[in-house]
Formats: structure tokens, sequence, C-alpha cells
């Protein structure tokens, strides 16, 4: 049933990818035991959803290469959904050997980002969709599958993206076993408006099945865009600490919109999130430390909580590096 927007959802959830997103675009290869102390600092601030790391071949993305460790961590937390973004069959086993909470299927609907990003075609993403799905099923897993449909505002690579390619992957990925879907703004081209139209017209084909949204920061437009889409009735956003995030094979696509903001954001608009936002703002300091001369992004961190949330906030207790 399509949302009401005369009465968006009181309560969101903040998914932090930035030991994923954050962390695969930058040239720091961040130590696991600081990973850790991340997510251990994520999950004290209220956090219940994390993306771990990848399932890519190290050769590829070092700065990965320790997901399964940092995935065995996190599974040890009680009510963490850990995640982790597996681009093929052979990812995905890793993922369901691990026992990863949620497994994040990567399409881009740019042909051309499609085949620089995965080499393989949209179609040929859904068809692989369908293998890790009987894959899941044989093992008797829980985790679960979600397709996240990129590049869904536009393209460095390709430019336009039409509206109803997005429409129509987001349907063929459910149809090959995808439990849910997502969208991604992965360059920064999206608008306000153009995602209440995209979303709306996505949650009339697909309904709740469409669980997340993912927006970049690269024009300035990311805290609106997560707004525009809240009030379609999304209640699930991606964000990295310190806006973070990128894309390799996608030129320009800096930084996603960072959680603190995010996170204040949303709790100034009385949406209940969890989220202790002082304490992610000492977390930020303390990754700041962690990716020295790596370039951070947001902006509650430089003008501060407003002098009476400061006030009212309570004294945070030493956290151990």
């Amino acid at each position: 049933m399509p949302p009401n927007p005369s009465c968006p959802p009181r309560s969101a959830v903040v998914r932090e990818v930035g030991l994923r997103d954050g962390l695969q675009s930058i040239a720091t290869i961040v130590p696991t035991a600081h990973k850790i102390a991340w997510i251990d600092a994520a999950y004290a601030a209220g956090q219940r959803e994390i993306e771990v790391g990848s399932f890519v071949p190290a050769r590829l993305l070092p700065q990965l290469a320790d997901t399964a460790e940092v995935l065995a961590h996190a599974k040890t937390l009680p009510g963490l959904c850990a995640s982790v973004l597996v681009p093929n069959l052979k990812g995905a086993e890793r993922a369901l050997d691990c026992a990863a909470d949620l497994l994040v299927v990567p399409l881009s609907a740019s042909h051309a980002h499609s085949l620089a990003n995965l080499r393989k075609t949209p179609d040929e993403v859904v068809a692989e969709v369908a293998r890790i799905r009987a894959l899941r099923d044989a093992s008797g897993s829980r985790t679960v599958i979600e397709g996240g449909v990129g590049t869904a505002f536009g393209c460095t690579l390709q430019g336009e993206v039409a509206e109803s390619e997005v429409l129509r992957l987001l349907q063929a990925l459910l149809d090959a076993g995808a439990d849910r879907v997502s969208l991604a703004d992965t360059v920064g081209y999206a608008d306000p408006a153009g995602v209440q139209r995209l979303f709306e017209k996505a949650r009339v084909l697909v309904g709740e099945r469409l669980a997340c949204a993912h927006f970049h920061d690269t024009r300035g437009m990311g805290l609106a865009n997560c707004y525009a889409a809240w009030q379609t009735g999304i209640t699930r956003f991606d964000a990295c600490l310190a806006g973070i995030g990128g894309c390799p094979h996608a030129p320009g696509a800096s930084g996603n919109v960072a959680t603190e903001d995010l996170a204040f954001m949303l709790e100034r608009m009385v949406v209940a999130t969890g989220l202790d936002v002082p304490a992610l703002l000492a977390l930020r300091q303390r990754v700041q430390g962690w990716l020295a001369g790596e370039t951070l992004h947001g902006t509650l961190w430089q003008a501060g909580l407003p002098r009476h949330l400061a006030d009212a906030a309570q004294p945070l207790a030493p956290a151990s590096a």
C-alpha cells in the first residue's frame, strides 16, 4: 500500500556502511583491531545495523581483506544485524559460510557502470541473484538477500538512466529471489523531487520490499534526498561516519551522507533512531585519527551540537583505542 504523505514514519534505522563503502574508497588500510573498535563504539552509540565489509578478492580491495574476521566479531554483539556486500556467487558462499545476517548484491541500472564495476550486464547480475538464492535455500541459511540498485538517478559513465529501467530491475531482482531491494544514488545526481518521484513509483510497484535508501552527498543534496525518501515512507538509510565513501568505478562519486549528520537531522525531526549523536561525534573523532590524511566530510562535527543540546548531553565515558 502506498504511504500516506501526511503521516510519514516516526522512527528510522541508520545502517552504518562506512566500514565497507567508506573504507573501500580510500587508500588507508585500517587495522582489524580498529575496525572492531569502530563496530563496538557504533554499537554502544545505538547502531543495530552495520555493513562490516565485502567478500571480494583481497588483491582488488586489500582494505577489506579481513571481512571474515570483522564479521565474526560483529556476530558476537546481541541484536546487531551484520551485513556484507557480495558481488557474485563466490562472495555469497563466503558470506553464508560466515553466517552474515544480510548480504547485499549490488546491481547497477547503468549498463556502462555495471560492466565497469562488476563486468556483468544488469540482467547477468539478476541471474546471479537467482543462483545466490538457490544456494541460500539449499544451505538452510536464514541470511537475508538484498538487491541494491545503484546509479538509479544517473551515471557519470552513461549519463541518463531511465526510471523505467530502474523499476524493471527492482522487480527482476525480486522475481529472481531477492528478499528485498534498495535504491542508491551512486554518483550524487539525485535531487529531492526526483527522489520522491522514483521512490513513490517503486513503492507502488514493490511495496514494503523496498527496504533502504542510499545517497551520496557529492553535490550537497544528500540530506535533502533522505528527507524526500522518508516522506515516501522509507525508514532505513545507509550512511557513512564522517561522510566517507564512493565508488572506484564511478568518477566523482565522493562522499556518502554522514551518519552523524543524518542522525542529528532525524532526531531533530522527532524521528526516533535510537542513536546517541554525541557518542557518534566522539567516534568520528577517533576514526579521523585512524584516517589521517584522508578527506572527511560532514558538517555537524564543525558546528557542534546546538548549545542547549550540548549542555543536556550526558558526559561520555572514555573509550579505549
